[in-house]
């Protein structure tokens, strides 16, 4: 069984990569960074999923372009402005990109760009370009330097979200790190969402991106606060193979297995702290349907549940209306026999038993409220039909959620 160990670090954990994050002036905040920069010593192998909305910012048409040929060398990621729905987004885009280039000595095509914060706003790139020279000076390879790229990338964020792992491939120990940020418009389908990862494994970039994409059906597709998909989600990741492990380029490998246990690591772990951060939040809620006939009916049902916002609410108000979870699978669409449902809370206070059969059981309204006031809270879902499971992760649904988005443009 191959090891995944957590160490420090974040997006620089990995060999040959630097980081940077400083505030340039596109946030009216001067105490809060916002331009991020990640910069691989060597070439790196590149993959990326995005958006399924049909509305998209106009950095992913020009990472789409720029990742094209399976490689890149650096990321910049600009946070209080997401250039979309601009009529001249792309061209900024883009501009962002060979002013970066420029500053590092590189193609603008094998730079990855990305932004997020309020839509329909030009983007002035004057304090871009003002900032770059300090954004260069700036990077480094050591974990402060990734923290403050972490930093750069938040918008109504509460927390950086940063995490990195050391494993081993054909005997050569790698690394991987990522930062993210999401906190609001978080939602399955790559639900605003940015996540970046690197990694010194070696790696064909037809495998990182078959890796990328199998893994976000396990992981940030199984995400939301709040039913809003954003226009700028993007998951990116670089592999420079500064490791030396011998390049994984068959699918059926045991290497491939690991690098894919590794990944998955990082993700399910940024996917707890993005929902842990949802807005106004004060809950942590993991859903886990169990026992159901195929991963895609557990799928469904895990994501209907943290999706309630009947559930959510209840949660927030520590109350064990279990009801409102056989409502959300009746909706769900999975085919499901719900006289088999069974359901338990369960936190750092205990589990309670409240449905067996699809039909409410006694239980202590007083041992529940205090499993339920706990900061992190498990909804196990037994459908009792197969062998498959999966997981979901949100949040409860609060006053400030209301507060925070009512003036989220001023």
């Amino acid at each position: 069984m191959a090891m995944i160990t957590q160490i420090p670090g974040g997006v620089c954990a990995a060999k040959g990569f630097r980081a940077s994050g400083i505030h340039c002036g596109i946030r009216k905040n001067r105490t809060k960074r916002d331009v991020a920069l990640i910069v691989s010593d060597l070439p790196a192998a590149a993959a990326a999923v995005y958006t399924q909305n049909l509305v998209k910012g106009a950095p992913i048409a020009v990472t789409r372009r720029h990742i094209a040929d399976g490689y890149a060398r650096a990321i910049i990621c600009n946070s209080g402005n997401a250039n979309t729905c601009n009529a001249n987004g792309e061209e900024v885009a883009e501009e962002m990109c060979r002013m970066t280039a420029e500053t590092l000595g590189l193609d603008a095509a094998d730079i990855i760009v990305a932004s997020t914060g309020v839509i329909g706003q030009p983007l002035n790139l004057e304090p871009i370009q003002s900032g770059l020279p300090a954004l260069a000076a700036g990077l480094g390879y050591g974990e402060e330097n990734g923290t403050f790229a972490a930093e750069a990338i938040m918008t109504t964020d509460t927390q950086r979200k940063e995490i990195a792992v050391e494993f081993t491939l054909g005997g050569k120990t790698c690394r991987m790190g990522g930062i993210a940020k999401g906190s609001g418009m978080i939602h399955p389908n790559m639900a605003t969402m940015l996540v970046f990862v690197t990694t010194d494994a070696a790696i064909s970039p037809e495998l990182l991106q078959k890796a990328l994409s199998a893994d976000v059906t396990d992981s940030f597709n199984m995400v939301s606060v709040d039913g809003d998909t954003s226009t700028n989600d993007m998951l990116s990741i670089l592999a420079n193979g500064m490791a030396g492990n011998a390049p994984v380029t068959c699918a059926d490998s045991e290497d491939f297995a690991t690098f894919r246990k590794a990944l998955a690591t990082v993700t399910h772990d940024l996917c707890r702290r993005i929902a842990a951060d949802g807005e106004g939040a004060t809950k942590l809620l993991t859903c886990t349907a169990s026992g159901a006939k195929d991963k895609a009916c557990a799928r469904t049902v895990a994501k209907s549940i943290i999706c309630s916002s009947l559930l959510k609410a209840a949660m927030f108000g520590a109350d064990a209306n279990w009801g409102r979870v056989l409502c959300a699978i009746g909706y769900s669409g999975a085919d499901v026999d719900v006289t088999r449902v069974d359901v338990d809370f369960r936190s750092a206070a205990g589990t309670v038993s409240v449905c067996r059969g699809g039909a409410g059981i006694p239980f202590s309204e007083e041992i529940a409220k205090t499993v339920l006031s706990e900061k992190e809270i498990e909804i196990l879902v037994g459908l009792n039909a197969g062998e498959a499971e999966a997981t979901a992760w949100g949040c409860d649904l609060t006053y400030d959620y209301v507060k925070i988005n009512g003036d989220y443009r001023t």
